[in-house]
């Protein structure tokens, strides 16, 4: 599944580290959740979106199909 995550923690300045602590997952889920590895569950989405103040659809792209 695509994201914006990377954008929207640079565009807030805040660091994979940060982002993981505040989610309450690790370091590496954030970076494989950015590099498409990953698709979270729909409370870490939301813990994601809470965190840059929008809505999960503008930090998750939903692909049909894949």
């Amino acid at each position: 599944m695509k994201n914006n995550i990377q954008k929207l923690r640079k565009k807030r300045k805040i660091t994979q580290e940060e982002l993981a602590k505040t989610c309450g997952v690790s370091r590496q889920t954030i970076i494989s959740l950015e590099n498409g590895k990953y698709n979270p569950s729909i409370m870490l989405a939301y813990k994601i979106a809470t965190v840059f103040e929008c809505i999960i659809e503008e930090v998750f792209i939903f692909e049909e199909g894949n």
